[in-house]
């Protein structure tokens, strides 16, 4: 699979008739992947040189693509430009589930040839340019929940996203029976990963009805971003060629468990070959310490970057396997920060995240957080032992989208980190989705209310 990512492999391709098409993408702020299906050979002959253009206003629209008001980067009063989609050839791969289909990630930018600093890929490549010049690598690794249905998508929006019939009528935690019944869509998404240079460590039932967790391999933090949208992406796909239906939501149903992102961070030297953090016993080295300790420091200021959306945050339920309180412990699910691996393994697994979150500004948050701890030298509390779901003496994670923009909107490490560009952009965005939020009418109040009231 190495050899995918030779450059001149894709001309290779492209040239003896195997890709006729090239989708040239790029994550926008909510983690979609946006961009164009390009020809094969436009792409040698065009592309390659020059980029390929896209309107700048994807960085200002919601879920619906409505263009929102209010934005520096660009306006109806700016005419909505656009930009310029560079290919990062070290990104290209082959798309096993689309017919002569490759796949290459793009960095964007004006016009003018300038990076667009609110872009997704150039925060994190901005908090890794910081990582680098102190001589550290960051590595990362994604654990994604989600649910699978047997609705299409299509029959899933007809009704409205109710009554929808889960994969299983039962947990299914670790339960191969049931997850032989999946075993034909999970195996397709598994075997597609893996030939898209997206490689898997395994997949699993998980606690809820129709619930699955596929592990996605560590890499370094820019590469694990892509393969992450990618792989999100590829799953919707490949459940859409089998009829079926699946979600990346948080808490689709309050009646079920959440659907988590767990992240998993650690830092090497700049070769990448050694870990920095594994020391002896539990504790781990100094660098770890304060590495934690800045997770910890930052968890509710960044909390928005771990938790973008309003359903985010139906998911932090005590009992539930998410977090509900700021604590790091030693294989301990009660945490939010917990501590497991050994020797080169040996890492902090974020559990705030929920399986929405846009992994660029999640590691971008990660980073960030770390080299605060580092910088600051700070130390982490003693490992917690217990319940921590019970703990009223630590301090607890946002409850609300709101809760996490005002300590966003506070935060002065994340202006010194991310630039006041960047968070005003993604601040300006998460008040528009609330704001969507506050003037929306819910099935809630409809049923509690339409004849009672």
């Amino acid at each position: 699979m190495a050899d995918q990512a030779d450059p001149k492999g894709l001309e290779a391709l492209i040239r003896k008739g195997a890709v006729d098409t090239v989708l040239t993408v790029f994550p926008d702020g909510l983690g979609r992947l946006m961009g164009k299906r390009v020809v094969g050979r436009y792409f040698l002959d065009h592309v390659l040189g020059d980029g390929v253009h896209a309107c700048i206003y994807l960085f200002t629209v919601d879920m619906e693509m409505e263009p929102l008001p209010g934005f520096t980067l660009t306006s109806w009063e700016r005419g909505y430009g656009d930009m310029k989609m560079v290919p990062d050839l070290a990104t290209w791969r082959l798309i096993p589930w689309l017919p002569k289909t490759a796949l290459v990630f793009c960095d964007v930018y004006t016009e003018e040839g300038l990076p667009i600093e609110e872009s997704p890929r150039w925060v994190l490549k901005r908090q890794i340019e910081r990582t680098r010049k102190r001589g550290f690598m960051v590595k990362t690794a994604s654990e994604l929940e989600l649910y699978l249905f047997r609705e299409s998508f299509d029959e899933a929006r007809a009704k409205r996203y109710h009554g929808l019939t889960p994969v299983s009528s039962y947990l299914e935690d670790y339960h191969i029976l049931q997850t032989s019944k999946e075993e034909p869509l999970v195996r397709a998404i598994r075997n597609g990963m893996e030939a898209a240079r997206v490689p898997v460590e395994s997949s699993k039932g998980e606690w809820g009805r129709g619930q699955e967790e596929i592990n996605l391999r560590y890499a370094p933090a820019l590469e694990m971003a892509d393969r992450h949208v990618l792989y999100k992406h590829g799953v919707k796909e490949i459940a859409w060629q089998q009829g079926g239906s699946v979600t990346f939501m948080a808490k689709y149903d309050m009646g079920a468990a959440g659907s988590s992102f767990h992240l998993h961070s650690s830092l090497w030297d700049r070769s990448g070959r050694k870990s920095l953090f594994a020391g002896r016993g539990r504790q781990g080295t100094p660098l770890f310490q304060q590495w934690l300790a800045g997770q910890m420091a930052m968890a509710r200021e960044f909390a928005y970057f771990y938790a973008p959306t309003i359903n985010a945050y139906k998911r932090y339920q005590a009992g539930s396997f998410a977090p509900t309180r700021i604590a790091a412990g030693w294989d301990n699910r009660t945490c939010g920060f917990r501590l497991c691996g050994e020797g080169h393994s040996f890492r902090v697994e974020n559990r705030i995240p929920g399986a929405d979150a846009n992994p660029y500004l999640a590691f971008a948050a990660t980073i960030a957080a770390g080299l605060y701890g580092i910088d600051k030298k700070l130390k982490p509390p003693a490992l917690y032992d217990g319940n921590a779901y019970e703990d009223p003496k630590l301090r607890q994670v946002p409850k609300t989208l709101r809760e996490a923009l005002d300590e966003l909107d506070r935060s002065k490490p994340a202006r010194e980190a991310f630039g006041e560009t960047v968070v005003t952009h993604y601040l300006h965005h998460g008040r528009l989705e609330q704001q969507a939020f506050d003037q929306s009418v819910t099935d809630w109040e409809l049923v509690r209310l339409f004849e009672r009231i």
